[in-house]
């Protein structure tokens, strides 16, 4: 009968740090650092996304840039909204810092002024709301757009909203 090397906890631990540290190795071979992110928040359920659109080096992106990516949303992330429910928009810090601010557009219509708090909250929104004209659609596109100081566009994170 032969003892264990190690024990269970130690064994778990080993591995625990090895999974960090292979992840650590990973994220510092891509060469890109992930963008901070941004969140939407529809009741008890929450999703986040990194940048959809911006550029590497960090300058401004061009007004085509910005429209492709309010009209192309590339890969956004999904929450169901029924009405009446509380629309909670979230950005991490560092995408207001330094005199940067943002805003959010739905259905490329801009819903919010540029602002650098970084929470912003609409209880009882009725975002399908159609005016009367019509019947609402099922889903609409949620984007937050990053300007810098200038008024400069930055980055667009982007979001989808699907009606419950």
């Amino acid at each position: 009968m032969t003892a264990p090397l190690f024990s269970g906890r130690a064994r778990r631990s080993v591995a625990a740090l090895g999974a960090v540290s292979a992840g650590l190795l990973l994220l510092s071979a891509c060469g890109e650092k992930p963008t901070p992110l941004a969140t939407v928040t529809v009741g008890t359920s929450s999703v986040s996304a990194e940048a959809s659109c911006h550029n590497d080096d960090g300058k401004e992106l061009s007004m085509d840039q910005v429209q492709e990516c309010l009209t192309n949303l590339k890969n956004p992330k999904t929450i169901e909204y029924a009405r009446g429910d509380t629309l909670r928009l979230g950005v991490e810090p560092e995408i207001v810092e330094n005199g940067k601010r943002w805003s959010a557009v739905l259905d490329g219509q801009p819903i919010t002024e540029p602002s650098s708090n970084t929470y912003r909250s609409f209880p009882g929104a009725d975002v399908f709301a159609t005016g009367g004209q019509g019947e609402a659609p099922s889903s609409k596109k949620l984007a937050f757009l990053q300007i810098d100081e200038a008024g400069k566009p930055l980055a667009v994170w982007s979001f989808n909203l699907k009606l419950k």
